[in-house]
């Protein structure tokens, strides 16, 4: 084939079907020496497999190898030295990793090749940099491993849980009587004192009610005192009863007296008509005193019975008092006042409301807190009253509270739930369940002023164990 015979002529190809159909080079159909190697066709890419450097010219420097030919759009214009950043990296080699390391090349390659750190001008990691990396990486791990140690022997001192917040009593302020609100004394999350007037009702019902307890009070008392002085009277009879009964002995005695003197002397001294009218005064004397007996009797009866009915008097008066009583608290009721010192919240009643017994008002958080912590069971091993313990408020942060263990309930949450778990029955999985721990403040009005604290409030206890 001579110099002036086109490649697609000597192959018998159609000149249509020229290089810019097959995309073959001058390299394979004769042609000699690295500009005839690399030499691509105008237009078309290099298959991967033309890209590779001949055998003849693999150990030859990267400056030394012929350029690409000008003219080539699709082939990226060499514009540095191998190794340059600018230099794209070919991706369509064989071999090479996502990472662009060395890689061992494929079966059949030339043992020759250079690795892709050197054709892109990097080199390699000396022996003494990967003693280095690897003494600093032994030394982060010895350190992250004495960190974790050091953590675990700090922490094995102390229990914690995030389920604990602040607790306290909480008073529900409810009405006794029924009524209407006429008066709201205290605003909105007040603090008030023991005995503080809070609410007032419509008080006329109630005090209709009193006065007529007090009228029926005095009728009871004036009946009392008239059976008492029915009780002097009788009383008075009774000893005019027993003065009769007196006055009669006397005579019976000077009758029987004069009838046995009759009888002593000469019946010829005396006439029959004088011993007959002794005799029968004897006997009259005699029969009064019975009667006057009897008379007494009956009047100590009497007596008895308005004793009786004096009783009855002053029960009615004691009645009649308990009923003034009543009137009078039924009265109090109509002014609800605080049941202990807190604060005010959770309020229910706006003036005008009309109310009925039992309903809640409003609600009197007691000034006393403390911190109820649900800690596991497991956690509960090494815990004893009077640990020390710091408190952190999650409303203020950065603030140590103190305070200690005062107790422990005497049961899990779920044995006092409104349903508690039936284990005997069904398949049984194991939970590990939560014990209520109560903690007190060290000094509660000091930690009050250091961070503003209220039921409910979700706080981060720490107990000392060890």
């Amino acid at each position: 084939m001579d110099g002036g015979t086109r490649p697609d002529e000597a192959l018998g190809l159609d000149k249509g079907a020229g290089p810019a159909r097959w995309g073959y080079s001058t390299r394979l159909l004769g042609a000699s020496g690295p500009q005839a190697w690399d030499a691509p066709v105008p237009g078309i890419p290099r298959p991967p497999s033309q890209r590779k450097t001949p055998p003849e010219h693999r150990d030859e420097p990267p400056q030394d190898r012929p350029k690409d030919r000008p003219g080539d759009k699709n082939e990226p214009e060499d514009k540095g030295k191998p190794g340059d950043k600018n230099e794209p990296e070919d991706k369509d080699k064989p071999g090479d990793g996502k990472d662009g390391g060395d890689a061992k090349p494929e079966a059949g390659a030339s043992d020759n090749k250079k690795p892709d750190d050197e054709k892109s001008g990097k080199k390699p990691m000396s022996r003494g940099k990967k003693i280095i990396y690897g003494f600093i990486g032994l030394l982060l791990l010895a350190t992250a491993i004495t960190a974790a140690v050091l953590y675990w022997l700090h922490s094995r001192h102390f229990e914690t849980t995030d389920d604990a917040f602040i607790d306290g009593n909480i008073s529900q302020v409810a009405t006794q009587v029924a009524g209407r609100v006429t008066r709201i004394a205290f605003r909105d999350n007040q603090e008030v004192r023991a005995g503080q007037v809070l609410l007032e009702l419509d008080p006329r019902d109630f005090q209709v009610r009193l006065d007529q307890a007090i009228s029926q009070r005095t009728q009871a008392q004036a009946q009392a005192a008239q059976a008492r002085a029915q009780l002097g009277l009788q009383q008075a009879n009774l000893d005019q009863a027993q003065a009769n009964v007196r006055v009669t002995e006397a005579d019976l005695g000077q009758a029987q007296t004069d009838l046995a003197r009759y009888r002593a002397i000469d019946p010829k001294a005396i006439t029959k008509q004088q011993l007959d009218n002794s005799t029968s005064t004897t006997k009259s004397a005699a029969a009064r005193l019975d009667a006057n007996r009897q008379a007494v009797s009956g009047v100590r009866a009497q007596i008895e019975a308005q004793r009786a009915t004096v009783a009855a008097q002053d029960a009615a008066v004691v009645q009649a008092d308990v009923a003034v009583r009543n009137a009078q608290l039924q009265l109090s009721y109509t002014v609800i006042i605080a049941p202990t010192d807190g604060q005010v919240t959770k309020r229910t009643v706006d003036l005008g409301n009309y109310v009925s017994p039992g309903q809640s008002l409003l609600a009197v958080v007691q000034d006393d807190l403390w911190v109820t912590a649900n800690y596991k069971e497991t956690q509960l091993a090494a815990m004893a009253p009077k640990q020390y313990v710091r408190i952190r408020v999650d409303a203020c942060p950065g603030v140590d509270l103190d305070a200690h263990v005062t107790s422990f309930q005497g049961g899990s949450g779920q044995v006092f739930s409104s349903l508690p778990a039936e284990n005997a029955t069904g398949n049984f999985v194991k939970v590990v369940q939560r014990v209520p721990v109560r903690i007190n403040f060290d000094d509660l009005d000091n930690a009050k002023s250091k961070c503003r604290m209220a039921p409910g409030m979700s706080v981060d206890p720490r107990v000392t164990v060890r």
